[in-house]
């Protein structure tokens, strides 16, 4: 079945080069042409213009869709009532003036036409002629009630206000933060129409804000009648244990940070006679009930991870599982699913065993606990006395799978993140550079041993599985970062074919100096974004051959179809039948999972952004020490010590014209020569903080 659908993307690929040189093409010349039976190329053709790559003329020839005027994208909406067709990287956006949008809103996909006469030195024009969405499309926004006519203002500014009629209004009182259903387009003079779905509250209140962002992300924490039921369920299951390794008699502790609740992992570590440690990596075992196709999977494959979004978490799974059944709380029995190396003193991996186990966990330890044992402070030493010895022996151990994942050429990012305080309204009070200390890194350590462990050991299985990987960067990207290095007399080396080793050695140099920060950030962006996917690439970023999500079922979906593939193994179940099943849900588990973690990441930054901005409302006026950490043609990014960061426009900037050079990532001045760039330390002072739009302003001091 793989087979089959890779010849026919490798067909469809032909079929486009055909048209692309030819032009206009038959269907019966391309046949000829390919070699490839009419019958066999006719669905093609017909896959082909329905995904508007191609389209057929009156003459009954097919040409590239783009030779006949016709791009499919996402439209980009502004606030003037414009917009533009995204496009790709070897053209430029095409206009689309409000009267030639048709309806079509912001994020959209659409198809515009190009208008016949383009007028030259302008950007290209066009209108849209389909839109691919369906109706109804939801946003967020605020009430606005004007002499019994009602309006929602929504909260994206690209979105056109939204027409309640009477009829759906009622009770709707102005400055309500409502989720509305668009179930009307705008067009022929009239507004778009919708239907409020859920008020939220009014704005102001407590946790309003953030619960509107959650709603424009999609995200929702409640779940749904036949998700409770099957909780409520399985909470009163009894516990069975048989068949499963019982290491309730090991000292087995959780740490996480001290407000977590969903603790999806417990370590251990034994000195063994040989030497060698025996670390124990100990997973909550949710698959054991969650099981496939109930209501509880299909909801947690949909939400495909939890969001956490600074002071409440949109959960994965119902709190029922997440904190208290599944959770691996002090002093429970649980059920887990254990991956147990024996690891020699240079950090290597001599042997592994991965077993359906019941753990209790001894101590429900803190990050910030275990860091104060490891800084050697008495009371904290005291208080957890029995396990002092095996903290400091993990310590060590950690550091040694640290420095052979270096060794081998493993990146290690260090770029600060934000830690928001709010008070009980709600309201951030500060805002500071989150610490990462020992106890961070051990578990880090730990847990990424125990995923390329799964990983490596089922890759060897050739069973369909679902991995992490981390492609190789793309060249060009490595020759722009190459080029913005040697801004700072730093070389990259081999870019062409880059290696980890060299990014890493990159890292290396700047530590501690004034633009460590910019580089780390820069050389980050210009990396590809990790995924999930079938085919084992491997990690770029961990300079792993195989690595996997294994430890965190708990809040991430991939990890719990890892879980389901391991026990169906580990209880004899794996079979043909079960094979091909793997292989068809997997690709769009993959999928699927990595949409809901972009979408997730996404929010949680919103979030994050809009607290920061609401923070910097109280320093307007105020100046500050920043770095500059971004240089576009329309501005100037500089970052706070505190990791906020905020614009200064750079056509705010009266006493020069700044000129942007994109490769030299700066910004000169006419008639100056004042040249601003990455990294280069400022004086900053805010000039505004725009809470309704999450984005501060800043200008030089």
């Amino acid at each position: 079945m793989k087979k089959g659908n890779e010849l026919d993307i490798q067909l469809q690929e032909m079929v486009l080069k055909t048209i692309e040189d030819k032009i206009y093409s038959t269907p019966e010349d391309l046949a000829q042409e390919l070699a490839v039976p009419l019958e066999t190329l006719m669905p093609l053709l017909g896959e082909l213009e329905q995904e508007y790559r191609i389209a057929k003329t009156k003459h009954g020839k097919y040409a590239l869709a783009s030779t006949l005027g016709l791009f499919r994208g996402e439209l980009d909406c502004k606030q003037g009532g414009f917009a533009f067709l995204r496009t790709p990287d070897w053209m430029d956006d095409i206009f689309v003036p409000a009267s030639k949008k048709n309806g079509a809103m912001n994020g959209e996909d659409v198809l515009v036409k190009l208008a016949k006469h383009q007028e030259a030195g302008k950007s290209m024009e066009g209108a849209v002629v389909k839109i691919f969405s369906q109706l109804p499309i939801t946003t967020v926004g605020t009430v606005d009630k004007k002499n019994n006519t009602v309006f929602v203002v929504s909260d994206d500014r690209n979105v056109d206000d939204i027409y309640i009629p009477k009829e759906k209004a009622k009770g709707l009182k102005t400055g309500q933060k409502v989720v509305v259903d668009i179930t009307r387009r705008a067009g022929h003079g009239k507004s778009a129409e919708g239907k409020v779905s859920e008020v939220l509250g009014r704005a102001g209140e407590k946790g309003v804000d953030i619960l509107a962002y959650a709603r424009r992300f999609g995200l929702v924490a409640e779940f749904d009648a036949a998700c409770k039921k099957q909780a409520q369920e399985l909470t009163k299951e009894k516990k069975k244990i048989d068949g499963r390794l019982d290491l309730r008699d090991r000292l087995i502790f959780t740490i996480d940070g001290k407000d977590a609740k969903d603790l999806d992992d417990a370590v251990s570590l034994r000195m063994l006679e040989n030497g060698n440690y025996e670390l124990g990596v100990h997973i909550a075992d949710v698959s054991h009930y969650v099981r496939e196709s109930t209501p509880l999977d299909k909801e947690a494959l949909k939400r495909g991870t939890s969001v956490y979004m600074v002071d409440r978490v949109v959960p994965m799974l119902p709190k029922e599982l997440s904190n208290d059944l599944c959770s691996l709380n002090a002093g429970e029995d649980k059920l887990t699913l254990s991956c147990i190396m024996e690891i020699d003193s240079k950090g290597k991996t001599v042997s592994q065993m991965i077993e359906n186990t019941v753990i209790r966990s001894s101590h429900r330890l803190t990050y910030d606990g275990v860091n104060r044992i490891l800084r050697g402070d008495t009371d904290e030493a005291e208080k957890y006395a029995e396990i002092v010895e095996t903290l400091k022996q993990m310590n060590t151990l950690a550091k040694q799978l640290r420095a052979r994942r270096f060794e081998k050429g493993s990146i290690d990012f260090n770029i600060d993140e934000a830690d928001i305080i709010l008070n009980e309204q709600g309201v951030p009070v500060d805002v500071r550079v989150r610490e990462r200390g020992e106890a961070e890194k051990l578990i880090e350590e730990f847990m990424l041993r125990a995923n390329i462990t799964v990983a490596e050991q089922y890759y060897y299985m050739e069973l369909p599985f679902l991995y992490r990987i981390h492609e190789q960067p793309d060249a060009d990207r490595m020759k722009e970062l190459a080029v913005f290095l040697g801004n700072f007399g730093i070389k990259l080396k081999g870019f062409q074919d880059i290696h980890p080793h060299a990014i890493e050695e990159v890292l290396e140099k700047v530590e501690g100096t004034d633009e460590a920060a910019i580089v780390n950030r820069v050389t980050l962006r210009a990396l590809k974004k990790a995924k999930y996917a079938t085919e084992p690439v491997s990690h770029f970023g961990l300079a792993a051959d195989r690595y996997c999500h294994f430890t965190s079922p708990i809040r991430r979906y991939p990890d719990l179809q890892v879980h389901r593939i391991i026990k169906t193994v580990l209880d004899g179940r794996m079979d043909d039948a079960y094979i091909r099943h793997l292989s068809n849900v997997l690709p769009e588990v993959a999928a699927q999972t990595s949409a809901r973690e972009r979408n997730a990441i996404e929010a949680e930054r919103a979030v994050q952004d809009l607290k920061m901005t609401e923070y910097m409302a109280q320093f307007v006026g105020k100046e500050f020490p920043a770095v500059v950490s971004g240089v576009t043609r329309f501005g100037i990014f500089a970052e706070l010590e505190n990791t906020i960061e905020g614009m200064i426009p750079l056509g705010s900037l009266k006493e020069d014209y700044y000129v942007y050079y994109e490769k030299e990532y700066c910004v000169i001045g006419e008639r100056t020569k004042k040249r601003i760039t990455l990294g280069d330390k400022v004086m900053i002072r805010v000039v505004s903080a725009d809470v309704s739009a999450a984005k501060i302003e800043f200008t030089f001091a």
